[in-house]
């Protein structure tokens, strides 16, 4: 009897079995196909092999991973608009070497992201992004596009590339994410998919649609093919946030470490998301030409309600019922504070909205002109703007005391029937504060590129690739100045000299809405009682309702000083748009130019081949601002320290700079086999500051420290000219010299085992430190202010390793062979080194601004100590993914868990920061935390039931596992509990439908 032939998939994968212990690593559903004739009489079989699902996608990602000229990691979909997760952050996630942050926004780190927001690659979050080969982005003052925006069904696939070549445009250190979308010829044909889903979140109880479709054809004509494609997408998600929190902690009495208290909070957060892209294509002979549009939408509402700890930490008393643990740091206890009246909360009421969309229309024409030369050219114009608005009205509440238990993977508070009795009583409530944002932004870009590529009839060069791009950018953000304008209603520091007493809830002249919020399923079951919060009405009608809020404050101002209105200052809403402050406008054009040589050696025993090129780019920036100048001097004759004579200025001020980078690369690959080869890449590479950090605008002062001698005369003894500069529009780019080698090993179409080694030496990294800025006296004579300002002032590092590996066990017997693994592994090694150091033992002063550096660089306990040491931004030294997957027959599923292990946050940020602590000697002190996110990791699933060819069902769950997302606040008494985020789980069920 004669063996069964078999197709060439099916040899590959029989080979590939015998070459790693009988596993192959790629699915092959086998169908009999109808027999030939017979011959001799003797029958034979045909294989064939169908791949589909997730197994197709992971073919075709290790296809461009293996054949790439680069080092390159992608994510493909295994159905039209069916990426393997409901966010692109989430698919990032899953790549080797890429983590997400699932912070809402940069410098707040108490607000959780379900979803996800920003990228790092290797540790590092200088990350540029694009969508099919072309530069995007968000306006946001950064430079990379806000991948949560971007609706995950449009997109056909993401490419990750970790080391540049320089035909790829400049500007990622950390690595380029490449968002790929379907063009017409694609598909052989007509093509069409609708998928019609259901969100539901299991914390809330509710149900969010999302809805995407796209039609594809071609057709050919006298004048060539044409083809059109037309994709839209829509969906809506609604999640909630509950938090248990911590206050930072203090040591309160020379031994016991006690925090202000323990506190808790919800946050419900929905977003619209839409998504429209368009393309068409057209080829005849040897010229083709595609136009593409893309547009994302991206509507969010989130508010918030809130019970805070806002009293005196040193006034606090502890009750004879504490226990402490190692360090004397507070595990239980009830505390109180009789100097104040009571311990104090704030019970808060926050809305905000963001909308933001982003278009972006290309153009691409290419010539064949011979067998030797081709040419392209390409064309690009996007606009993004986005708008938010932040409110928060506060009420405030005073109860006796509060009871805390820290001793749980929780934070609890304790109530007994006093306690709850006081939480109900709308006497113990008064008006407290407002607090609103605005920002408006908005960003333009144009880009013409020109490429050419000569191929070679060499046995060596293979082609000489070249081109010029030149790019045209406008930015602009406005933010209300203050930015977070904090004002005060009725405050109990306010009582005595500003007011007579709080406006209390039960006072009937302040009869604002309140509402009794109930945080119901809380942490999926807790009991917390309810507390009265603004309705949120007051939030949402800014700026009327505000000024109501605040004619509050007025009455009882005016009752404590005896009828004279006069002596109490109007409530003034924050300034937007019409202060220079808050204006960052900024202009940049680039030139580039690029050569790019590939080579190969294919008729050796082990063929090399690679690319070695360099790019040149010159940067023009020009950033349009203000410096403003106050002389404090007294005005009356002096003696002592001679007083520079400069007057007071306010002026507009253009500031400009010009740049050049000039960035080599090399790419080799060895093949040591048609499985195995070895790649070797070394580059330089740039990143270009955001434009949040460059913008114009400086304050300066001049203040005298003096004393009056009994004749009156004033004596200067010292003469301060200092000042703060909002950005630094002369910052250079963050510049890397970088190394990659890999070991990559492919012994099936969807089986291979990968390591990494890389090492990015960085220079220039942008830090907060003191600068000089020159004037001028009225005698010409030079003066020198010290600014603190973002300058170009570290080096550092950051090297590690990445492993991937990934396989389907097709030895095993019928629908065994459907399992597969796929696993992956990065360590990143961080470091940073201050050209000038700031670092000593203690903190000074009570400022938590830009100014105090030692307390923005290393920070400082509540007790003044300093950190240091800190790792850079948002980087975990360990991460990993473990995913079982299952292709067989009509189903595919998958079961992954991404973890990463604690990263540094920031340092001086919202929640952990303040100028209420206390030296030894009892002098005040500014404190900044170090704040951490903990290790956290997360189980997501899906399984697709493929009912016929054209008709499939889907269900999805993520965070199955109920993760808890931990933070954490570097103390000397060691990593405390700064707060505990619960999300629940979501679900999510899809009908697809394609022909």
């Amino acid at each position: 009897m004669n063996k069964p032939k078999r197709t060439a998939i099916s040899v590959a994968a029989a080979q590939a079995a015998l070459l790693f212990s009988g596993l192959a690593f790629g699915q092959a559903t086998t169908t009999p196909a109808a027999q030939p004739a017979a011959t001799d009489a003797k029958t034979q079989k045909i294989e064939t092999v169908v791949v589909s699902g997730r197994r197709a996608a992971l073919q075709s990602a290790q296809k461009i991973k293996q054949e790439s000229d680069e080092i390159v990691d992608s994510v493909n979909a295994d159905d039209i608009g069916k990426l393997p997760d409901k966010s692109v952050t989430e698919v990032l996630q899953r790549i080797v070497g890429v983590t997400i942050d699932r912070t809402m926004a940069k410098g707040d780190p108490e607000h959780y992201s379900v979803e996800g927001s920003s990228v790092n690659i290797r540790g590092l979050s200088w990350v540029r992004s694009e969508v099919n080969g072309r530069d995007t982005f968000s306006a946001n003052g950064g430079r990379a596009l806000n991948f949560e925006d971007v609706p995950p069904e449009l997109m056909a696939g993401v490419d990750v590339y970790k080391n540049p070549s320089a035909e790829q445009v400049e500007g990622a250190v950390g690595g380029l994410v490449n968002l790929r979308t379907a063009l017409p010829f694609d598909y052989n044909g007509l093509k069409g998919a609708v998928s019609v889903s259901g969100n539901y979140n299991d914390l809330q109880g509710k149900w969010s649609p999302a809805v995407s479709g796209l039609l594809s054809n071609r057709w050919k004509t006298d004048l060539g093919e044409f083809g059109a494609l037309l994709s839209l997408a829509r969906s809506k998600t609604t999640t909630r946030t509950d938090l248990w929190q911590v206050e930072p902690y203090y040591n309160v009495d020379g031994t016991h470490w006690v925090p202000k208290g323990s506190q808790w909070r919800d946050s419900n957060f929905d977003r619209t998301r839409e998504g429209t892209y368009g393309a068409l294509q057209w080829k005849k002979a040897d010229v083709s030409s595609s136009l593409t549009y893309f547009e994302s939408k991206y509507r969010m509402h989130w508010d918030e309600n809130a019970l805070f700890s806002q009293n005196s930490p040193f006034n606090i008393v502890i009750g004879s019922d504490a226990t402490y643990g190692a360090n004397n740091q507070l595990l239980t206890g009830t505390l109180s504070d009789p100097t104040d009246g009571g311990i104090n909360f704030g019970a808060d009421t926050r809305y905000m909205t963001r909308d933001s969309r982003t278009r972006d229309l290309g153009w691409n024409l290419k010539w064949k002109a011979s067998d030797r030369w081709s040419f392209s050219t390409d064309f690009q114009v996007v606009r993004s703007k986005t708008n938010a608005f932040d409110s928060t009205v506060a009420t405030g509440l005073q109860i006796p005391k509060e009871t805390v238990d820290l001793t749980g993977s929780t934070p609890r508070v304790v109530f007994d029937a006093s306690d709850l009795a006081a939480l109900q009583d709308k006497g113990n409530y008064y008006w407290a504060f407002t607090m609103e944002h605005l920002d408006r932004s908005k960003a333009n870009s144009k880009v013409w590129r020109a490429d050419a590529k000569f191929n070679f009839d060499h046995p060596v060069l293979q082609d000489l690739r070249f081109g010029i791009r030149l790019t045209d950018k406008d930015a602009t953000t406005i933010n209300s100045t203050p930015s977070y304008n904090w004002a005060a209603i009725t405050q109990t520091w306010q009582r005595g000299w500003d007011i007579n007493h709080l406006a209390y809830l039960n006072d009937p002249r302040f009869n604002a809405p309140v509402t009794l919020h109930e945080f119901k399923n809380f942490f999926g079951g807790q009991n917390v009682p309810s507390i009265y919060v603004p309705d949120v009405s007051l939030a949402k009608g800014y700026p009327g309702t505000y000024a109501d809020l605040h004619k509050y404050h007025d009455i009882l101002c005016t009752e404590q000083h005896g009828g004279d209105a006069s002596a109490c200052g109007a409530w003034a809403p924050a300034t937007f748009g019409t202060d220079p402050l808050g204006t960052n406008e900024q202009h940049e054009k680039t030139q580039a130019v690029y050569g790019q040589l590939r080579f190969g050696w294919e008729d050796q025993p082990m063929p090399v081949d690679g690319n070695v090129g360099l790019r040149v780019v010159r940067t023009d920036m020009r950033a349009a601002g203000f410096m403003v100048f106050k002389n404090n001097a007294p005005t009356t004759s002096t003696t002592g320290v001679p007083i520079p004579v400069v007057a007071a200025f306010s002026k507009a001020l253009d500031a400009s700079q010009t740049y050049t980078n000039v960035l080599p690369s090399l790419n080799l690959r060895l093949k040591a086999s048609d499985q195995l080869q070895f790649r070797l890449a070394a580059a330089q590479a740039m990143s270009r500051p955001d434009f949040s950090q460059m913008q114009a605008y400086t304050s300066l002062s001049l203040d005298t420290q003096k004393h009056t001698l009994p004749d009156n005369t004033v004596v200067i003894d010292s003469v301060s000219l200092t000042g703060k500069a909002e950005g630094n529009p002369m910052l250079k780019p963050i510049k890397s010299s970088q190394l990659d080698l890999t070991g990559e090993w492919y012994f099936s179409k969807t089986g291979s085992l990968t390591l990494a080694l890389f090492d990015k030496e960085l220079k220039d990294i942008i830090v907060g430190q003191s600068a000089t800025v020159q004037l001028t006296d009225g005698s010409g004579t030079p003066v020198n202010f010290t600014v603190t300002s973002p300058v170009n002032g570290a080096k550092g590092h950051a090297r590690g390793l990445e492993i991937a590996f990934q396989r389907y066990f097709d030895m095993l017997p019928g629908w065994l062979s459907g399992f597969g693994v796929q696993a992956n592994y990065t360590y990143v090694d961080s470091k940073t080194k201050p050209y000038s150091p700031v670092l000593s033992a203690f903190c000074a002063g009570t400022s938590t601004g830009a100014d105090n550096l030692n307390l923005n660089v290393n920070g400082c306990d509540t007790d003044g100590r300093t950190f240091g040491n800190l790792p850079l931004l948002n980087l975990s030294k360990n991460a990993y993914n473990l995913a079982l997957l299952y292709d067989y027959g009509p189903i595919s599923a998958r079961v992954a868990y991404s973890w990463r292990s604690k990263y540094l946050q920031g340092v001086n940020v919202n929640g952990t920061n303040g100028g209420d602590g206390r030296l030894a000697n009892g002098t005040g002190v500014a404190w900044a935390l170090p704040t951490w996110s903990d290790a956290y990791g997360q189980i997501d699933a899906g399984v697709t039931y493929r009912y016929s060819d054209n008709l499939s069902f889907s269900l999805e769950g993520q965070n199955l596992n109920n993760a808890l997302a931990r933070q954490l606040m570097q103390q000397n008494i060691g990593y405390m509990t700064r707060g505990v985020n619960y999300t629940g789980r979501r679900y999510s069920v899809q009908a697809s439908y394609s022909f």
